[in-house]
Parts: structure tokens; sequence; C-alpha cells
């Protein structure tokens, strides 16, 4: 289902798994708890154009490339799907933790950059020879200084506004 927010979904995962008797692969638009069914916890997965989409865009940009093709969407597949184990795929899960998302951002945006590169669509010379440390280089990082916090001083009785 794909369907947000969650209370919108076309079916819910504990149905999902109930109706299929725990055979089906889920994912969905929204998040979903965890189901329990018949003594297995099944984690459904939140499909979410988020492991894709940023990474396929960035590496393409990234290395000037003249085309995005559908090449490089099979690409991000294969690099997405090397992030979920065997136990996630056990419980039920088809996308890794979004707690991996930048980690597997770039390593999907490397691999777009590569594959630019094998069907010489990019125009970025000379091409990087580390393609995960550079496209790791062009990533903003959103990091902030401290800030020191000071107590407004109280104006004397006799000062003005």
């Amino acid at each position: 289902p794909l369907s947000n927010p969650t209370a919108k979904a076309e079916v819910t995962a504990e149905n999902a798994y109930r109706w299929s008797d725990g055979k089906c692969i889920f994912a969905a638009g929204s998040p979903f708890a965890p189901v329990e069914y018949n003594g297995k916890t099944y984690v459904p997965g939140q499909g979410n154009n988020v492991f894709i989409f940023p990474g396929v865009g960035f590496g393409a940009w990234a290395v000037g490339s003249t085309q995005v093709l559908d090449e490089f969407f099979l690409e991000a597949a294969k690099e997405l799907a090397s992030y979920v184990s065997e136990e996630e795929l056990a419980e039920g899960r088809i996308y890794p933790s979004i707690a991996k998302l930048r980690e597997v951002s770039r390593n999907v945006a490397a691999r777009t950059a590569e594959c630019a590169y094998a069907m010489g669509l990019a125009t970025l010379e000379p091409k990087p020879g580390n393609m995960r440390d550079f496209i790791e280089q062009q990533m903003y990082e959103p990091a902030y200084g401290e800030i020191d916090y000071v107590t407004p001083r109280k104006k004397a009785p006799d000062e003005p506004p």
C-alpha cells in the first residue's frame, strides 16, 4: 500500500500477513508496527523513494552525467538491496533501516556515478580515483557550531530604552 497516512492505507501490515498466512512481502508508504503472527515477528518495510532518488540524482550531478538512464536505477536498486541482511529478509524487511540513509545514499550515488562513467555519460574529468570518497566530499554535512548563550544584561533604572 502506498497511501499516506497510515490510517488511509489500502491494507494494514497485520491484515496482509494474516491473509497471506505470513507469506507476503510487505512494504508501505507509511510506517507500520511489527506484527506477531504464528509465533514469528514480521517487521514491515517502509517503501519510500528516499533510498533511491536522492542518490541517483546526486551521483549523476556529481560527475556531470549528460543523461539519467534506466541503468542508473537498476544499479541503485542493486546497491540498496545489498544493505538488507538475510536476518532482515527473514523478518520480512525489504529495506534497510532509515538510520543507514546517509550511508546508503552515498553508496547509491557512487554506484550511479560509476555507471555514468561506464556508459560514457560522465563529463567530469579526470574520473575520481575513489568514487565513494569523492561523493562523500561533495555531500552536505548538516553540522552546527557551538552557540554561546549570553544572559541579557539588566538595564539600569535611569537607562533609556
